[in-house]
């Protein structure tokens, strides 16, 4: 299967930007903080951004001479910063809606937060909520799919009218009406947007299910005596998994989407959280700061776009038809 995707050099560039902004979310605050990777200060030496991953967990206790210390105006005997010296909830008010310069790369909005900034840990979020929420309806759509391919008769029926229920109910509006009910949680819209999308994964593993339960080793297996449930999820759903994959990463691409439709209208998640939809959002009252708009529109076109190109090169590739032809 890697060797059919290799061939498709579109979908190859689409996986690459995909490890480049999990390389990116992964380390996004050795990429934008304004605590230095390492400062010398009254002859001792800290690294603040890996202390304060111990300091969180409760495994170091806060040096008292660095708490709350401004780094940057702090009087040190030397220091590296990272590229990005500020944190996205960085507040300056005396540069509002800065235009992209050296000190601000892509400008700042109308607290003076760097944009850059905003971006890059905004990533973090977005992939956040793709990854768990599609994780929570891999967990259900599966679960369904196989019930419904694996017995059929009225468990699929019951199944079926199940999909045609929640495809019958507008998603995000679905979406909008319950996270504007309860208060705005980051956890709640992950939770929200998985238990309204495992409809097409669920579809796929029931197409699976139903082709795959009546092969040879499935026969065999039930000849033998092994319950359903172990012939469903030891023997079945390995094999049927590499097609539901599919599904998994187009959903990904769908439930960051969704995040920034929730964060763009200004609910979802909190609003002293910076992503990619919170930006947009400010762009929409200040159409004259056209970078507050186009840097993070871009940002989730390309994100979007490379899970789009895996999800379609990944499809392509599990595809009989299609292989040898390029």
């Amino acid at each position: 299967m890697w060797r059919e995707f290799k061939r498709n050099r579109v979908a190859v560039a689409g996986y690459y930007v995909v490890v480049f902004l999990v390389g990116v979310a992964l380390f996004a605050d050795f990429i934008a903080n304004e605590k230095p990777y390492y400062v010398h200060y009254q002859g001792k030496t800290y690294f603040p951004i890996v202390r304060g991953y111990f300091e969180k967990l409760g495994l170091l206790k806060v040096a008292p001479e660095l708490v709350n210390a401004d780094y940057q105006q702090l009087s040190h005997q030397g220091a590296l910063f990272p590229p990005i010296p500020y944190r996205p909830s960085m507040v300056n008010l005396d540069v509002p809606f800065a235009r992209p310069s050296r000190q601000h790369w892509l400008g700042t909005d109308r607290l003076g937060r760097d944009v850059m900034a905003g971006i890059i840990h905004g990533s973090r979020i977005s992939l956040s909520i793709g990854f768990v929420s599609v994780g929570i309806a891999l967990v259900i759509g599966v679960i369904l799919g196989a019930l419904a391919g694996y017995f059929g008769g009225w468990v699929d029926l019951v199944v079926s009218r199940l999909f045609e229920l929640m495809l019958a109910i507008p998603t995000f509006f679905l979406l909008i009406t319950i996270a504007a009910v309860f208060p705005p949680s980051i956890f709640l819209t992950m939770i929200i947007i998985g238990l309204t999308g495992w409809v097409g994964i669920a579809r796929f593993a029931r197409n699976e299910f139903l082709k795959l339960r009546s092969l040879d080793y499935v026969t065999a297996a039930q000849a033998l005596g092994v319950s359903n449930r172990k012939i469903m999820f030891r023997h079945i759903l390995p094999n049927a998994l590499a097609p539901v994959m599919v599904s998994v990463i187009l959903g990904v691409a769908g439930a960051i989407l969704l995040e920034s439709g929730l964060s763009f209208l200004g609910i979802g998640v909190p609003a002293d959280t910076v992503t990619w939809g919170s930006i947009l959002n400010e762009a929409r009252s200040n159409t004259f700061a056209w970078w507050l708009a186009v840097f993070p529109g871009i940002a989730i076109f390309v994100t979007v776009l490379a899970y789009y190109l895996v999800g379609e090169g990944l499809r392509d590739a599990l595809d009989p038809r299609l292989r040898g032809l390029r």
